[in-house]
């Protein structure tokens, strides 16, 4: 099928509330529930295209239903071309500014079309972007949050299951003792050969994150994120400027401008890219050209089903963030063999509802 004869039919969004397997406490928030909203892109001949946004909260996932239903009125008959819609949807929302809620529903509408295309072309989302489907390297983010270090460890060993080599702890608990516990204890209960990335979520000031980091050196972390805010990249360069354990930061990059800034204060070793934010499909190849053009690493930050074929299509690819947060929802949720994020194979990014499960969990 030609893909530029593809046309908009409409936008349909629903959101629902997902228990979570392993709560996540952090240290700006307790999470035990997943709040999403699933958008479906349908084009006039038939073709389906699926995307969602985590919305943090079932107040933000209701809100945005209406708002996707509005922008399907404003898009409906436009041919299915990403950077045309992606201007189209910027128009739309240009008096309240694409920023937070309304990012993640420009984000999913373009990743939706994104869906669409490749399954009109017959092919993976990565192979429709140029890419081979290869298997990511995959860290388990599920719990290890704020708790106990012998609970920490306890949950840091069931969660190798599946091969995992790598798992993430969070920190920024209000003593930072009690966080160098829970690091000392899940460092001696991992094999050697597993790397433990830490999360404060951006929790500690300035003068603190530079003595956390410097004590963090000596315990065998793969890399801190977000130590301090998650914008203040002066701040943030010179912690990595001190630290020998890599920045990572990125999750919070809305769009192009942000991550310029970033990349061009040296504040990261690292960068994250979060599908929401960066703007869907087309925001992450332009940031992954950025991030090429100064040399950093790739990983991602959720979205584990359609960030694995972005990641395939990223020169210096690197670390897949996995949730199984959406696994219920979904048909066919991602696989993990030895470590490793299996791309799927199938048409498009591979998203695809189970309507029982959406409808027992749907905030109406």
């Amino acid at each position: 099928m030609n893909n530029s004869k593809l046309t908009l039919r409409s936008l349909t969004a629903a959101a629902v509330t997902l228990p979570m397997k392993r709560p996540l406490g952090t240290s700006a928030k307790s999470i035990d529930n997943a709040c999403l909203l699933l958008v479906d892109l349908l084009t006039q001949d038939g073709i389906e295209g699926r995307a969602y946004a985590f919305c943090y909260l079932p107040s933000i996932a209701r809100s945005l239903v209406p708002i996707v239903a509005e922008l399907s009125d404003a898009l409906t008959g436009l041919p299915l071309a990403p950077l045309d819609l992606a201007q189209r949807v910027s128009r739309h929302f240009r008096l309240p500014g694409v920023t937070g809620p309304l990012a993640m529903v420009a984000s999913s509408v373009d990743t939706a079309a994104w869906d669409a295309l490749a399954k009109s072309a017959g092919l993976p989302l990565a192979s429709y972007l140029g890419a081979d489907l290869h298997p990511i390297p995959a860290y388990n983010s599920n719990g290890l949050g704020l708790m106990s270090p012998e609970a920490a460890a306890d949950e840091a060993e069931a969660l190798l299951e599946s091969g995992f080599a790598a798992v993430k702890l969070r920190l920024g608990r209000a003593d930072f003792h009690q966080d160098l516990a829970a690091v000392k204890a899940v460092r001696r209960r991992l094999p050697d050969r597993v790397r433990l990335m830490v999360d404060f979520n951006q929790a500690l000031t300035f003068s603190d994150a530079v003595k956390y980091a410097l004590a963090l050196d000596v315990e065998g972390v793969y890399w801190i994120e977000e130590p301090i805010r998650h914008d203040d990249y002066r701040h943030m360069a010179l912690i990595a400027q001190a630290a020998k354990t890599p920045i990572q930061i990125g999750e919070n990059f809305t769009g192009l401008p942000p991550m310029a800034a970033a990349l061009a204060a040296g504040a990261s070793d690292y960068v994250m890219l979060d599908l929401d934010r960066i703007g869907g499909v087309t925001g992450w190849q332009r940031a992954a050209g950025l991030a090429a053009a100064y040399n950093r690493e790739v990983s991602s930050h959720l979205f584990p089903e359609v960030s694995a074929h972005l990641l395939a299509a990223t020169p210096g690819r690197h670390w897949l963030e996995y949730v199984d947060w959406a696994n219920s929802i979904l048909q066919e949720p991602i696989q993990i063999r030895d470590g490793m994020a299996i791309t799927p194979s199938r048409a498009g990014n591979g998203l695809s509802w189970n309507t029982d499960v959406v409808a027992k969990y749907r905030l109406d």
